[in-house]
């Protein structure tokens, strides 16, 4: 087997160009395979790790995917809010240990703006129950404990999100203005209102970074003097008067709740969903994401598959290349056969040639794309928040691999068969 290893290799040698190209097809076909199974899982992961301390999710009445999507990873928006009264009241049922109220809707130069209370900090959990905790700075205090003097310590206390910080080049201290709704009019700036940034969070690799936290009473303090999305002409509210009016607020966009027991989680959602006073869900988060990936499969189905054709056509591309040479090799063979080689050592000599180009072709694709992961890993998490693993390949991982190797090698037998034929029949003396 040694002396037929050798053989190959140098018989690979020979024509190391053409098999050059068809080892890096090969390669390109498994980054793409490989590669969209890493990005699967780590996308899973990502979504799944973003909220892990939160047992419901309650908005209002919507599709649970939209209610998580909106509410926890900042995309879409809302169909409807729910009442402070709902908020209050769901806090006050026996089972509920803590509610954390979000508002959302308004923006900073393309960052998400999170209203939320002190609990925030205190209760929201990521990754493996991660708390939050801040690389600068401070937390804002609710409205009840800020002094209402010194509006800017609190009432417009803003804390920043990693992403945002080093996007923006924010400092604490700093000032920023938000914009109602994404911003895209000028008009639409809080200008008369600017926030101070107070604390920075440290990097989670969720939606957090890319969120910029104030209080509720803060976001009810840049809409005194807005209605229906709009400002009151002549009605503007001075920065320093917010302190003398009520900031309690009269909505939200969805509450983060966490239960007492986890075993009563199906209870409280039961009662959640029978509310009187108006339309609320309660949502399970982990529910919700089965039901996102279930909305997705058939889209990372259709991306395996183009993953697949591509492996394809390069195992295609190495029996082609192989079946060509065959013709230019007979006499090559012949000389095998005068020294002593057998039709199946033939056989097996096309056949440990087509593996190794196969085990080149995937090693060198499986390295680059582990080199890529580990070198644009960052970037990606920093403009996208999704943290990619540069980790070495999973246990689903290795079987795919090994599904192209063997691929592969089967691809090899068929030019190895046509070499063994081809032996039989020309003997010692090939026809050119």
């Amino acid at each position: 087997m040694g002396t037929l290893w050798r053989l190959a290799a140098q018989s690979a040698w020979n024509r190391r160009f053409v098999l050059s190209l068809v080892a890096l097809s090969i390669a390109l076909s498994t980054i793409a395979l490989f590669g969209m199974a890493r990005v699967k899982q780590d996308v899973r992961e990502t979504f799944s790790e973003s909220v892990s301390g939160t047992d419901l999710i309650v908005g209002a009445r919507t599709g649970p995917v939209q209610l998580l999507l909106y509410s926890v990873f900042r995309i879409g928006s809302a169909t409807n809010n729910i009442g402070w009264s709902s908020v209050q009241a769901l806090s006050r049922l026996p089972a509920v240990a803590w509610v954390v109220p979000i508002s959302l809707g308004d923006s900073h130069r393309g960052f998400p703006v999170v209203a939320t209370s002190s609990g925030y900090f205190e209760h929201f959990r990521y990754g493996d129950a991660l708390p939050l905790t801040l690389a600068q700075g401070r937390a804002f205090r609710d409205a009840a404990e800020a002094d209402p003097t010194q509006p800017h310590t609190d009432i417009f206390g803003a804390v920043l999100g990693a992403e945002v910080a080093a996007a923006l080049g924010y400092r604490l201290g700093d000032a920023l203005v938000l914009s109602h709704g994404d911003g895209a009019l000028a008009a639409n700036d809080h200008a008369d209102k600017p926030f101070r940034v107070i604390g920075i969070l440290a990097r989670t690799g969720t939606p957090v970074d890319r969120s910029v936290h104030i209080t509720l009473a803060g976001m009810e303090a840049i809409h005194l003097d807005w209605v229906a999305g709009a400002p009151l002409p002549g009605m503007a509210v001075a920065a320093d008067d917010v302190g003398r009016h009520d900031l309690t607020p009269r909505q939200v966009t969805a509450a983060l709740v966490g239960l007492k027991q986890r075993s009563a989680v199906f209870a409280v959602q039961r009662k959640v969903n029978a509310f009187g006073a108006e339309p609320l869900l309660a949502v399970l988060p982990g529910v919700a994401l089965d039901e996102l990936w279930d909305a997705v499969a058939l889209g990372e189905r259709g991306l395996q598959l183009m993953s697949g054709l591509v492996a394809l056509v390069s195992l295609t591309g190495l029996v082609a290349v192989i079946w060509a040479g065959l013709n230019e090799r007979r006499r090559e063979l012949a000389i095998l056969r005068a020294v002593g080689a057998g039709p199946r050592h033939v056989l097996a000599l096309l056949a440990l040639e087509g593996m190794a180009i196969t085990l080149i072709g995937v090693a060198a694709g499986t390295l680059l794309s582990l080199a890529t992961v580990y070198l644009a890993g960052p970037w990606v998490q920093a403009h996208y928040g999704l943290r990619l693993s540069a980790a070495p390949p999973r246990p689903d991982e290795w079987r795919l691999l090994l599904v192209v190797l063997g691929c592969g090698w089967l691809a090899s037998l068929l030019p190895g068969l046509r070499a063994y034929a081809l032996s039989l029949s020309d003997g010692l003396s090939p026809r050119t």
